[in-house]
């Protein structure tokens, strides 16, 4: 049955996506596969598209997009989105390629939302203490105060605001206006959940085990953590003069964006 879809963003992961793609597809939930490439120079793409004669016999399982260049992990996840709703997908989830989300997770995110209700379920870190393996303290406590600070600017009940683990209900990201999504980096995940919360749908937190990369290369950038500092201020002040409609109470979706961001 055709109805979740794993959307997978790379940039140089020729290490990880064979292993990462097998692993998806080992699940025991039949989930289809988006890769969203930024033109990766170290044959990535030419890997994934390997892997598509093997696993697209019967049906068109492991999808790819690529893209002319490193255009951020925003646009790439909004590349994903507007795919994944063409192609009539219900479910839409979203991980790294790099293994430190664990794809068997990815059952227990997709379930939250199929069977119990929830529109947006967050792979979280923080949801029972501090679940992160490999990462250096500093780092650690990096990561936490800035989902603090996060919490405490947006006054978002979410513990793990930064998180890039999740599932969405396809009427969610229809209703976000997907086009006016600003952010490109890190601060895209806080900005995502910012709205759908906005929107007056249902986002549950999920506890993971975050275990950091031991294969390819990071994209943690200090501009990514300026990104989401200052940016999240901006955003919750630009909120203020904004009427967001609650899913639900208006007619159309059409409206219903039109209100919100009247």
């Amino acid at each position: 049955m055709k109805n979740a879809i794993v959307i997978i963003p790379t940039y140089k992961e020729r290490e990880n996506i064979r292993a990462m793609i097998d692993t998806v597809f080992g699940l025991p939930k039949d989930f289809h596969i988006l890769i969203v490439d930024d033109n990766s120079p170290d044959g990535t793409p030419e890997i994934v598209e390997q892997m598509q004669q093997e696993y697209n016999t019967d049906e068109v399982r492991l999808h790819m997009v690529r893209r002319k260049g490193k255009l951020g992990l925003g646009t790439a996840y909004i590349a994903g989105f507007r795919y994944a709703i063409e192609k009539g997908y219900d479910y839409i989830l979203e991980m790294d390629a790099d293994f430190s989300h664990d794809p068997k997770d990815l059952v227990n995110l997709y379930l939250t939302c199929a069977e119990r209700g929830s529109d947006v379920a967050i792979g979280s870190r923080y949801a029972t203490g501090v679940n992160v393996v490999n990462w250096p303290i500093g780092r650690v406590l990096l990561s936490y105060f800035a989902s603090s600070y996060v919490r405490l600017i947006t006054s978002m009940p979410i513990r793990d605001t930064t998180a890039g683990f999740l599932c969405y209900r396809r009427h969610v990201l229809e209703t976000i206006p997907l086009d006016k999504v600003r952010f490109v980096g890190y601060a895209f995940q806080i900005e995502m959940k910012f709205l759908a919360w906005k929107l007056g749908f249902n986002l549950t937190e999920v506890p993971i085990i975050f275990t950091e990369r031991t294969r390819g290369e990071s994209k943690m950038s200090a501009g990514i953590f300026k990104e989401a500092f200052f940016g999240v201020l901006q955003m919750t002040i630009q909120s203020w003069f904004k009427k967001f409609i609650p899913f639900g109470q208006s007619t159309t979706t059409q409206t219903r964006l039109k209100k919100s961001y009247s």
